[in-house]
């Protein structure tokens, strides 16, 4: 595919940039990147929350002909992505499982006609057979595979979305049906550290990426961690956090549902107007909170983590985790919430005290979390047992209720190669494994450090000349040592 010889002219480009975002021009690494998916390759990009990632793609696939497929997690981060672009009147669309058929049957009529430039869809829905049977037609070019927030893959793609594992085989499939020649393929995400990084390259078979690293190190972000020493004082603190800031717009992030609701009623019955947002809400009911939250109506959401991921609120200035997430990664992307306007923020998390005697919450949280994903694994691995050799993965998925999970898991530890997006091979003898270990001793050695909070989450996402002179001076460990 060649490039259009406009996009080569890097004023028109810059022009373009100012016309549709009103920037005066870019951020480092923006334009470097935006650089490297004009020219077809492949890209891994780890900027910190709010370091503006979406431009990066969205303005090449705006300056080309042909459509651009966005992978992303969650619907409402699909539905805010797009709804920015539709306000500014650009010709982008979402297909997901929320929608209504007819709306689905004319996105997709549209997408034959060439109507779009940027499709934003799950891996789920990229995969399912209508979907890919319209974007897979010859006459419809696409110039980039982008997957958004691509911790994801890692966090979710060997047992909770095994479709994340597919989609190192979507290039090919898509080129074979195509005149085209060149399929680039770009990783977005805030927190990848090496072995994180190392899989999303792997998974996604990218080839000879040009890879764009920014530290995740925030100058206005304090981070506080602080012990509760009971269930009922775990509450009294957030409250207490609350009310010294009065007017501040804020989330509250719990591990579960049903922690989430019983916490939005009990600040409710203390007089704090807030929701509890979480999955099993209707897509009305989600999206209604998400515009009360962003208009201040609400001054803050408790949530479980899937809130705030791509939404663009710049004035949060506090983020309380009632719990502490199980990776450092999550810990990372949940705070990252607060302070994107660059103004001074707080991120408060919540630890039992270390022996989890007076409050064993989070003691039986982690080894309940650790049971199931075991207990997943060891079902994956006696099924593959049953499985045959070769075959198409909506056969096995018919036939064995965890069929997808156990290929997923055959091709995280090396055991397995897709033909296809739809079919796959199992491999005999030892093979290189293609997942990073799921264990959470990264967050535990990070919220039992006596050294900078920063200093650790910098050494731990890879950059140690930074992290070797960094002290922030203002998360609780450097306030105490001061």
């Amino acid at each position: 595919m060649k490039s259009n010889r406009s996009v080569e002219d890097w004023n028109a480009i810059r022009e373009k940039f100012q016309q549709i975002w009103g920037y005066s021009d870019f951020r480092y690494p923006q334009a470097e990147i935006v650089r490297s998916l004009l020219q077809y390759r492949d890209t891994l990009v780890v900027l910190p929350t709010g370091g503006g990632k979406s431009i990066c793609f969205q303005l090449p696939a705006l300056l080309q002909q042909g459509l651009t497929l966005v992978v992303s997690p969650l619907v409402a981060l699909m539905e805010n992505q797009v709804g920015e672009l539709r306000d500014r009147h650009l010709p982008a669309a979402t297909l997901h499982s929320e929608i209504p058929r007819y709306q689905s049957k004319k996105i997709l009529q549209d997408i034959g006609q060439n109507r779009f430039r940027l499709l934003y869809l799950s891996p789920e829905t990229l995969l399912a057979p209508k979907v890919w049977e319209t974007i897979a037609q010859p006459q419809i070019p696409i110039n980039g595979l982008i997957l958004d927030e691509a911790h994801c893959l890692v966090q979710w793609g060997d047992i909770f979305r095994p479709e994340y594992r597919r989609l190192g085989a979507v290039r090919e499939a898509l080129l074979a049906s195509k005149p085209q020649d060149r399929l680039p393929i770009a990783a977005f995400t805030a927190t990848a550290n090496p072995a994180a990084r190392k899989t999303i390259c792997t998974v996604l078979d990218l080839k000879s990426p040009q890879v764009f690293l920014k530290n995740p190190y925030r100058a206005n972000l304090a981070l506080q961690v602080k012990i509760a020493w009971t269930p009922r004082g775990r509450k009294q603190q957030v409250l207490e956090f609350i009310q010294s800031r009065p007017g501040e717009s804020g989330l509250v992030y719990t591990r579960t549902r049903r922690d989430g609701e019983a916490l939005a009623q009990w600040l409710g019955d203390r007089g704090y107007p807030t929701a509890a947002y979480h999955a099993g809400l209707s897509p009305d009911e989600r999206r209604s909170i998400e515009r009360r939250w962003m208009s201040n109506q609400l001054p803050f959401v408790v949530c479980t983590s899937a809130f705030g991921m791509g939404v663009n609120k710049p004035d949060v200035r506090w983020v309380v985790q009632f719990q502490a997430p199980t990776r450092l990664a999550e810990y990372v992307q949940e705070v990252g919430r607060a302070g994107r306007d660059g103004k001074r923020a707080v991120a408060l998390t919540l630890v039992s005290e270390p022996t989890g005697f007076l409050d064993g919450e989070d003691r039986q949280r982690r080894e309940f979390l650790q049971n199931r994903e075991r207990s997943q694994r060891q079902r994956a691995r006696k099924l593959a047992k049953k499985l045959p050799p070769q075959g198409d993965v909506r056969a096995v998925t018919e036939e064995f209720r965890d069929g997808a999970v156990a290929l997923s898991i055959l091709h995280g530890l090396g055991q397995l190669q897709w033909l296809d997006p739809f079919h796959y091979q199992i491999l005999r003898g030892s093979q290189k494994p293609t997942f990073e270990s799921r264990t959470s001793e990264d967050i535990a050695k990070y919220l039992n450090t006596r050294d900078c909070r920063w200093k650790y989450i910098l050494q731990a996402f890879g950059f140690r000349e930074q992290a070797r002179s960094m002290q922030c001076g203002q998360c609780d460990r450097c306030s105490r040592s001061r």
